[in-house]
């Protein structure tokens, strides 16, 4: 189980499942906060217009017994400066979020006698046909006192909230929005209300208060929920089998190079190779990349194979050699062969020193960042050599001296082996390389062979019968030093015939 949870399409259906769904989380909160504020901009706008037609009739000069506030939908309010309710929707039982509870207006006040006022009350509800005082300061009648009508001719009631009716008021611009709940006959809702403010001479300042209700807003945000919540299972359900599906056949021949790699583990065979899918992506790639690598190790353990057979078998000769003249001279002292004894002890000292640096170069030694004149280190080993010349201009490299002591002696013992009668060294400079040529007399090297003589052990049958002794393994040391040093080392004709070796490494200004 926790190898199932641990493997790549369990981490990748995981990664997906959690970004889709946080993903999801976050629009379907997007798309509610949005709704919302729709549904609820909407609602503000609904109880606005009701707000402002109330007040509209009131700056019109209606009295509050005359204001259209039977909307069964929409709950209203009248409060004047004080903050006492003067007019309310007529089935209105409860109501918060606005200036004030009450949901009964003010009752009727009757004027003290002998006040000479008129009786009015919270409605606008007056002595219908009440003149203004039955004269004017020169004591005549009024002609519209006394008609019979007053005010009461705009068929509003003659109530003293009249006396200015033909006076408009003013509405302000400005709305202020609240949210609460009312209770409109046995119905109790939640409701967004829209306050504004209206001005009328005879009434003074007042506060409409109307409301929207907010169940068209509340349903539609209840109903887009449930649908999330029950959407967003089966969603994401969906989308883990698609990943774990998905995924499943995208590693598919990752399994398959698993399981091919266990089996060359298992068998030790290096000949093997993992599959390819048919496909251009980074499956592909790393199968091919796994065949390249199992080739180079193939070729690397093959190599080191040969070199430890030819290793034994170089070395068998010599210690052969050596063993049985010491036998001889342990059994006849008289016949034991110094010089050869000595000549086969060199033999092996110089191949086991061939061998050791092999190793170090194959172990992936680096060469010492030492500066040094590549002219003066050529001369220096031709000076060793009867026969053979240099000429060329100072040329610095950096790396190993030793090293490059070596590649160069091992250059010119193969050319004076192989030379009738001349070998020459030439030294030069192209651009930022150093180059140096080793060209003898020779035979030369066929065009098929030159590539073959620098691998260890290799030695031409022509070379074999001059051979000196050497183990072929000059030309591979002295090929890997060049190749560890950054540069080349490569065969052809020499201009009189012969071979032409040329050295190529990275010069240092």
């Amino acid at each position: 189980m926790s190898r199932l949870f641990g493997s790549v399409r369990a981490k990748a259906t995981l990664g997906a499942t959690v970004v889709v769904a946080i993903a999801l989380v976050a629009a379907g909160a997007a798309v509610l906060l949005s709704l919302r504020a729709n549904l609820n901009g909407q609602a503000g706008t609904e109880a606005e217009r009701s707000a402002r037609e109330v007040a509209a009739d009131l700056s019109g000069g209606a009295s509050y017994d005359r204001l259209r506030l039977d909307d069964d939908q929409r709950p209203v309010q009248v409060v004047d400066g004080t903050g006492v309710l003067v007019a309310a929707s007529e089935n209105l039982r409860r109501i918060s979020g606005t200036g004030t509870g009450a949901v009964k207006p003010r009752a009727k006040r009757t004027a003290a006698p002998g006040s000479g006022g008129d009786a009015t009350d919270d409605h606008g509800g007056g002595k219908g046909g009440d003149d203004k005082g039955g004269g004017d300061d020169s004591g005549g009648g009024d002609d519209r006192a006394g008609d019979g009508r007053g005010k009461a001719g705009r068929g509003r009631g003659a109530g003293a909230d009249d006396d200015h009716s033909l006076e408009p008021g003013r509405i302000g611009a400005a709305v202020n929005f609240s949210e609460g709940s009312a209770t409109l006959g046995g119905d109790t809702a939640d409701y967004r209300f829209a306050a504004v403010e209206v001005s009328v001479r005879s009434k003074g300042a007042l506060t409409v208060y109307a409301g929207a209700p907010l169940s068209a807003e509340q349903g539609a945000v209840r109903t887009a929920l449930t649908v999330m919540l029950i959407g967003l299972p089966l969603l994401l359900t969906v989308v883990a089998a698609v990943t774990w599906r998905v995924t499943r056949r995208a590693l598919r021949p990752v399994e398959g190079i698993r399981s091919e790699m266990a089996a060359i583990t298992a068998s030790e065979d290096l000949a093997r190779r993992v599959p390819v899918p048919d496909t251009q992506d980074e499956v592909a790639g790393l199968a091919r990349t796994t065949n390249e690598t199992l080739a180079a190790l193939e070729t690397s353990v093959e190599r080191q194979r040969r070199f430890v057979a030819d290793a034994s078998h170089e070395l068998r000769s010599p210690i052969a050699s050596l063993r049985t003249q010491l036998e001889v001279g342990a059994a006849h002292p008289e016949l034991l062969d110094v010089t050869g004894a000595v000549a086969d002890t060199v033999r092996l000292q110089r191949l086991a020193a061939d061998l050791l640096l092999l190793a170090r170069l194959d172990a992936g030694e680096r060469p010492a960042g030492t500066r040094f004149d590549l002219a003066a280190l050529a001369r220096e080993e031709v000076s060793r050599r009867p026969g053979v010349t240099v000429e060329g201009a100072s040329a610095e490299v950096v790396g190993s001296r030793g090293q490059m002591a070596r590649l160069l002696g091992n250059l010119l013992d193969n050319a004076r082996r192989h030379a009738r009668s001349r070998v020459a060294v030439t030294l030069r400079t192209e651009g930022p390389w150093a180059v140096l040529e080793v060209a003898d007399d020779g035979a030369g090297v066929p065009a098929a062979e030159r590539e073959r003589i620098f691998e260890r052990f290799v030695r031409l049958d022509e070379a074999r019968g001059r051979d000196d002794g050497g183990a072929g393994l000059g030309l591979a040391i002295a090929r890997d030093v060049a190749l560890r040093h950054g540069g080349t080392l490569t065969v052809g004709d020499a201009r009189g015939g012969g071979a032409l070796f040329t050295l190529r490494l990275p010069g240092h200004a």
